[in-house]
């Protein structure tokens, strides 16, 4: 029977477990004795579902520079999937040198809405300002990202992606954008990692209703359910940002 190091070798590195020799507890071994530590039905498993589909992880760049999609590498079999939903070193090396700084994440959040549900358009100010990378793990949600950075050439535009349990995106909104998403989904469960503490005091916002953004939010006005300091954020025209492109 495989080890359970083993068997993360193989799911973990499937293209090339097939082609070349397999590091197994720290020796070389050539594929025929690989195999070899596998039962028949954990075989049949693997080749008759094209042993494991893997797709590779990318960043897609949108119309706003250090605005990201993320699309993780996954890990498909019989069973299901597997994908690491963060690597610090992953995003040292491919999303940092986009965004043009270093990002340190400190705090993870969760949150659980229904349909309907608007949240947003938040940002918190100097010196207090986040970096966000969010994901939806339960249902489907539109992410926004704002520009709010005084004199940057996409000031007031916007990048709106679909974030859902099944395309397993990630959407990285960098310091000087304000934040927001609404449920199209029965119920949603979101997470977001930040990179600097949540402190109530720098807490700011514009209003996720203001219509100059030329936001399609998916959502019906009569279904539309805000918190009541959502309702009270200033619009865009009326903002003063307390950030520099």
């Amino acid at each position: 029977m495989l080890s359970p190091r083993s068997r993360l070798c193989l799911v973990s590195s499937m293209e090339e477990c097939i082609w070349k020799n397999i590091d197994i507890s720290g020796e070389r071994h050539p594929l025929p004795i690989f195999l070899s530590y596998f039962s028949v039905t954990e075989l049949s498993s693997l080749f008759l579902y094209k042993s494991i589909q893997i797709d590779k992880m990318e960043v897609i760049k949108t119309d706003i520079e250090g605005v990201l999609i993320i699309e993780p590498r996954l890990f498909r079999d019989a069973r299901g999937y597997f994908f690491e939903s963060f690597s610090e070193r992953e995003f040292k090396e491919k999303v940092e040198p986009l965004v043009g700084y270093k990002v340190e994440f400190c705090q993870d959040n969760e949150s659980m809405s229904s349909y309907g549900v608007m949240r947003g358009l938040h940002f918190q100010r100097p010196p207090f300002t986040q970096s966000k990378l969010v994901r939806c793990v339960k249902g489907r949600v539109l992410d926004v990202a704002v520009d709010i950075r005084k004199g940057s050439p996409t000031y007031g535009k916007h990048v709106a992606v679909e974030l859902t349990e099944d395309n397993h995106r990630q959407f990285f909104i960098p310091k000087g954008f304000a934040h927001g998403f609404a449920v199209l989904s029965e119920t949603a469960v979101f997470q977001y990692k930040c990179d600097n503490f949540y402190h109530p005091e720098a807490d700011g916002g514009i209003s996720i209703l203001d219509e100059s953004l030329g936001i399609d939010w998916r959502i019906p006005t009569e279904h539309a359910n805000l918190s009541e300091k959502d309702t009270k954020h200033e619009v865009l025209k009326d903002f003063e940002s307390p950030f520099e492109y």
